[in-house]
């Protein structure tokens, strides 16, 4: 017969032989064959190959959204050549969808549960210079849940169970139709507070001013930038040169995007068109993850302004991104945009 003490050890080793194991699986499958990009797309699947129920956020550079991002791994297998990325650039932040983003911010599955999401690669990418041939095709992997306990988000990595392999031939880009500028605004314009306007020059005027005093080491700096270089520092202050040319009274801004959890997008190439979301409305008029910095965020995305990327969500991620990978801190959105916030402040 055990004895209590006994008894109480066997029933905590078993809650823990028992405790909850998150575990996901992704594959992506699709035709063996296309005519034309414009037939080309995939279905991502994902498992949820756990013990517990996960909230899943719907981040826009993962294959939980179908907005046109850089989700996917595609290379040819003859040439070794990749397709160029046409797609979105977009401004989110995964504990502020947590905070105020509606249903649409999250997938929850249970234990055994799937989702399959549709994807349209040829509003992404342009096969033109990648050339004809036969394809493999890898979706992004990394996921992101609410942890029950922190309300924060936790990061989880699906097993890759399957990739697809397509040939493509025919038609290799399919162009976006060019949107008419008639109106500042489209959708609803009222919601624009046009106060922004003046809050984002005077942010792009302020990076710059003191970049082009500041030409050493500083803590404002080397927080969101990493270590200091001239070099690096020269293609910072280019690109707020770039940003306080710009006359942001003269942007388009698209209102029609409902996505609860995200900021706002844009198309590189598309100067000047600012698509507006749902967790825009909600944001601050400045101060961290503002409307003013998120406007930043989304025109150092302009080609013409820089051509920035998306290396790094978040305050606390854009900082490691600085003390890890200068070289990519200089060309992260959003360490320009909290550099620009400058909150807190820092000297």
């Amino acid at each position: 017969m055990l004895s209590v003490r006994s008894a109480i050890v066997v029933l905590i080793a078993s809650a823990i032989g028992t405790s909850a194991t998150p575990g996901l699986s992704l594959k992506v499958t699709g035709p063996d064959a296309v005519d034309g990009v414009d037939n080309l797309k995939v279905i991502t699947t994902l498992i949820n190959t756990g013990d517990e129920t996960l909230k899943l956020l719907n981040n826009p550079l993962g294959p939980l959204s179908k907005m046109p991002t850089n989700t996917f791994a595609i290379i040819n297998e003859q040439s070794g050549g990749v397709p160029r990325f046409n797609g979105v650039k977009v401004k989110y932040v995964a504990n502020s969808a947590i905070k105020t983003g509606g249903a649409d911010a999250f997938t929850i599955l249970t234990p055994g549960q799937s989702v399959s999401v549709e994807h349209d690669l040829s509003a992404a990418y342009n096969f033109t210079e990648s050339g004809v041939g036969k394809y493999y095709v890898e979706a992004n992997n990394v996921f992101q849940y609410v942890d029950a306990s922190t309300q924060k988000a936790t990061q989880i990595v699906a097993e890759v169970t399957e990739a697809h392999a397509a040939s493509i031939s025919g038609k290799l880009a399919v162009a976006r139709p060019i949107l008419q500028r008639r109106a500042t605004f489209t959708g609803n314009q009222n919601a624009f507070p046009r106060l922004s306007i003046s809050h984002i020059s005077h942010h792009a005027a302020n990076a710059l001013s003191y970049l082009q005093s500041h030409t050493s080491a500083t803590t404002r700096y080397t927080t969101w930038f990493g270590s200091y270089t001239s070099a690096r520092h020269t293609t910072v202050q280019t690109h707020f040169s770039n940003l306080n040319g710009n006359t942001y009274t003269s942007y388009h801004w698209d209102c029609t995007c409902t996505d609860s959890g995200t900021y706002a997008y844009v198309y590189p190439s598309d100067f000047g068109h600012v698509y507006l979301c749902g967790a825009f409305w909600s944001a601050p008029t400045t101060g961290t993850d503002s409307k003013a910095g998120t406007i930043i965020h989304e025109s150092t995305h302009f080609t013409s302004n820089g051509g920035t990327s998306d290396y790094a969500y978040g305050q606390s991620a854009a900082k490691n991104l600085a003390s890890t990978n200068p070289s990519q801190a200089v060309m992260n959105a959003d360490s320009h945009e909290y550099f620009a916030e400058n909150n807190p402040v820092l000297s």
